[in-house]
């Protein structure tokens, strides 16, 4: 196994995925992380100039904003992204840490039990957001400031600060059109064009994706309706192109068209140039990424064109796409 493999087998291992956005588009999530944080800064300062409760003066907001603006500025579209799940992560997740303090003041455990009741109450609620979990989290290690403020700790400063992150990400996010937020509003605005289906046995439905989704078994950043869309701008897409090359060429790169784990790139090293016995015209061939990747192989022409279902190039990131038949 060589180094490249090593190394491709470590990033599957430990989650690092290719990240696939443009540069403009990292630059308008770190402005809008940003302007989110100082929203929340100075609506909750100009709602409160004199301080909330004689005890917490000093309290504006809570850390768990930050990872909240990294939510709603880098994933907008995400379901853990959504209104409800940051109005209800958070106080959700506050009440149960104040909860949990009241009843379990000054234990070694109780900051545990505080993470672990409000996940298991945002599942059940349907607002999953990784920052409640520090919410409540703070207002039991937060200190006797935050003590004191008791369940005032839901109005100010939670529901002040979730309303100022909110609002700057409605507006922020309403100057670019595929960002627009909530996700619903992306949706009601988009123009749903359908794919006329060639050939196609069997079409997947939303009950299909939905009954998908169930069997993981395990909760997934995106609803079943952002991946019915996804799916169907996959299948216009591949639509454009749906016979084997022609040609296999040296120097060129091929995609199977599999999805998932069957997904496969191989280059064309070389070949045998031996078009007069079909047995003899061989070629060699690497994988570049998917199923294999780094791996090589030879094999008959006539095998690899029947595996290759059309042409691709790199576009950097790990992207491939399509190469148009002229």
């Amino acid at each position: 196994m060589n180094i490249r493999t090593v190394l491709h087998e470590l990033r599957l291992l430990i989650g690092f995925e290719r990240n696939t956005t443009s540069h403009g588009e990292k630059w308008i999530s770190a402005v809008g992380a940003t302007l989110g944080i100082i929203s929340v800064y100075w609506i909750t300062r100009w709602q409160f100039p004199h301080g909330f409760m004689e005890n917490a003066g000093s309290l504006i907001m809570v850390t768990s904003m930050g990872a909240s603006a990294v939510l709603l500025f880098a994933v907008p579209q995400g379901a853990l992204s959504q209104p409800w799940s940051v109005i209800g992560g958070h106080l959700l997740s506050a009440f149960v840490g104040v909860s949990c303090q009241k009843l379990f003041p000054d234990q070694t455990w109780t900051a545990a039990v505080a993470v672990g009741v409000a996940v298991g109450v945002m599942h059940y609620a349907r607002c999953i957001h990784p920052p409640g979990g520090a919410t409540s989290l703070a207002a039991v290690i937060g200190g006797s400031e935050v003590h004191a403020l008791g369940y005032h700790y839901l109005i100010m400063p939670i529901l002040v600060n979730v309303i100022a992150i909110l609002s700057m990400a409605i507006l922020f996010n309403a100057f670019f059109h595929w960002r627009r937020y909530p996700a619903h509003l992306h949706k009601r605005i988009r123009e749903s064009r359908q794919t006329q289906p060639a050939e196609r046995q069997f079409e997947l439905t939303q009950e299909d994706f939905s009954a998908a989704m169930q069997q993981l078994n395990s909760y997934v950043d995106i609803t079943s309706e952002n991946l019915t869309e996804l799916l169907e701008l996959a299948k216009q897409h591949a639509e454009k192109n749906i016979t084997h090359p022609s040609d296999i060429i040296p120097g060129k790169f091929y995609s199977n068209g599999k999805l998932g784990k069957l997904w496969s790139v191989r280059q064309v090293l070389d070949g045998s140039d031996d078009n007069v016995i079909p047995e003899k015209d061989r070629v060699i061939y690497k994988v570049l990424a998917g199923n294999g990747a780094y791996q090589t192989g030879i094999c008959l022409r006539s095998e690899f064109r029947q595996w290759a279902r059309f042409e691709v190039k790199p576009q950097g990131n790990g992207r491939w796409v399509k190469v148009e038949a002229d």
